[in-house]
């Protein structure tokens, strides 16, 4: 039997040569606390139907002129798209998780572009598996993994700009603590260690570390925005998987998906 690998990407530029790599037997966990895949996962938390990553507002744009009914989402510089940026189109969204309420998005579809989240997703497209991970979801996202316990574990950071951002390494290694038991014995890479330990040097007091960093300290500037930090750093809220299928789209992933997927061959 093959060992098991874990490795954890920090930065976009890793992540943008994912493309030279064989993820054919790769399960990938993107993480981007603050805040796409954290919105992501409170979006179908709240009963949206599914969210549809666009790598840039071009996109988002082409995909609602092909389906009216799609809510449109997302930001450029931590703050919603408006019109000036689109030729008159005003997003219905930004990406604070606490607009994707049940009443706004239940059932719906929503097109969704962020400066790293949604490209990071993109990126990891030809995995055999693509999850989203944050805080909110841990749990239910290392469970799924538990029970199919696939062969090769890359967690994608998503990053700030061109930088690593740090709420992200610290959501690696809180997933990387939880599976530890199945995969530290197995080929691990130092960035594991390195996530892995930070995570355990900051988890009796999360607010405080994911607040320090660039975009925590960002967010926490802005009066409209700061209740996203604290609101992300929630352990367990939801207790779903979130994972982007082969049509692109993110959904809550169900067991027939798993198999489906191949998760875990």
């Amino acid at each position: 039997m093959m060992p098991t690998t874990l490795e954890v990407l920090f930065a976009p530029a890793e992540f943008d040569l994912l493309g030279q790599r064989d993820l054919r037997q790769t399960v990938c966990v993107v993480f981007d606390v603050l805040r796409a895949t954290s919105t992501m996962v409170t979006a179908l938390g709240n009963g949206a139907a599914a969210i549809a990553p666009a790598a840039e507002i071009a996109e988002a744009l082409s995909i609602r002129q092909r389906q009216p009914a799609v809510l449109l989402a997302g930001e450029r510089d931590g703050v919603r798209i408006e019109s000036h940026l689109t030729g008159g189109i005003g997003f219905d969204l930004g990406n604070s998780p606490r607009e994707f309420t049940a009443a706004k998005v239940g059932g719906r579809t929503v097109a969704m572009t962020t400066t790293n989240g949604t490209r990071a997703l993109r990126a990891c497209a030809r995995a055999a598996v693509v999850l989203v991970g944050s805080f909110l979801n841990l749990r239910a996202t290392a469970e799924l993994i538990e029970r199919q316990h696939p062969p090769q574990l890359l967690i994608v950071c998503s990053g700030t700009h061109d930088q690593v951002a740090y709420e992200d390494v610290l959501g690696a290694g809180a997933l990387c603590d939880l599976l530890w038991p199945q995969y530290g014995g197995g080929v691990v890479a130092d960035s594991t260690h390195i996530a892995r330990r930070l995570f355990r040097l900051e988890q009796d007091d999360l607010l405080a570390a994911v607040a320090q960093s660039r975009n925590g300290r960002h967010l926490m500037a802005n009066p409209d925005l700061r209740a996203d930090v604290p609101f992300c750093v929630q352990r367990d809220l939801f207790g779903l998987a979130a994972e982007m299928g082969q049509d692109g789209l993110v959904r809550i992933s169900r067991p027939e998906t798993e198999r489906r997927n191949g998760l875990g061959v």
